[in-house]
């Protein structure tokens, strides 16, 4: 089974993140890591030039804060946030993380990705270990 597992979630409610969580627990050996991120897409300069930067810093806090109630569902679990495109720094964090499975729930997609959702889909071409997509 697996050693290293990194589990990507979204904190809006219309996203399913304890089944993901489910999985990865079925997937794990004995002793794995798991490790909960999530990914804040960059704002563009002109966007937070009107945005004062209180509401950007609460904003991060309260990702991070519930990134990390998530992680608490897992044991040896630490909370992750990072800043990029979704499928980009989710496949850059397993490559530079030693992930060795990437437990990933994807959304019903539109006809541009039929099969996948297009950060799903991102992450299962490029990443560098095994990907388990959750419907």
């Amino acid at each position: 089974m697996y050693k290293n597992i990194l589990i990507p979630v979204l904190l809006d409610d219309d996203h399913e993140k304890h089944s993901a969580i489910q999985v990865a627990k079925t997937l794990a050996g004995d002793g794995a890591a798991f490790t909960v991120l999530h990914v804040m897409e960059v704002i563009p300069a002109y966007v937070t030039a009107e945005i004062p930067a209180e509401v950007l810093a609460n904003t991060r806090k309260e990702v991070e804060e519930g990134v990390s109630a998530i992680s608490k569902e897992l044991p040896n679990c630490v909370g992750v946030t990072v800043s990029g495109h979704a499928g980009n720094a989710i496949v850059e964090y397993a490559k530079n993380h030693g992930i060795d499975c990437i437990v990933l729930a994807s959304h019903k997609p539109g006809l541009q990705n039929y099969f996948l959702g297009s950060t799903a889909d991102r992450v299962v071409r490029h990443a560098g270990c095994a990907v388990h997509v959750l419907r």
